[in-house]
């Protein structure tokens, strides 16, 4: 009895040790910041009010450490938005070709009017869209 228990607890601790050393296959964040809008796609320039329309933005990335991190989405007005991403950069070994990300907002109006879009293109340049929403 004495034996198995000293195997069982033996096969626990080797378990432990194994799962403690194993490699983390995910790397941290080390920082956020903007990044500029290359290009917008909107599939439809006119739509009903309270149906859904995905808004794609496109940005460019200079390394695989780099991605999107999400939208920061201003109601300036009723009818008027403006949109500017953010990028993560995290600490892990990666290479460095640039690449294009692809996102998306889904845009779902409350009113009929036309609308006004206004994404941050880098300094002080805005890509400008409209959807006319009836």
């Amino acid at each position: 009895m004495k034996k198995l228990l000293i195997i069982g607890f033996s096969v626990l601790f080797s378990g432990m040790v194994f799962i403690s050393c194993e490699d983390d296959d995910y790397q941290t964040v080390q920082s956020v910041e903007k990044v500029k809008i290359d290009s917008v796609k909107i599939m439809q320039d006119t739509m009903d009010v309270y149906s859904i329309q995905s808004i794609k933005t496109y940005s460019t990335y200079s390394s695989q450490c780099e991605g999107f991190y999400g939208y920061d989405y201003i109601h300036d007005s009723s009818l008027e938005r403006s949109v500017t991403a953010y990028k993560y950069t995290t600490d892990g070994p990666c290479t460095q070709e640039t690449h294009v990300g692809a996102n998306q907002i889904n845009f779902s109006p409350r009113q009929t009017g036309t609308y006004t879009f206004k994404f941050w293109n880098g300094g002080n340049s805005w890509i400008t869209k409209t959807i006319v929403v009836e």
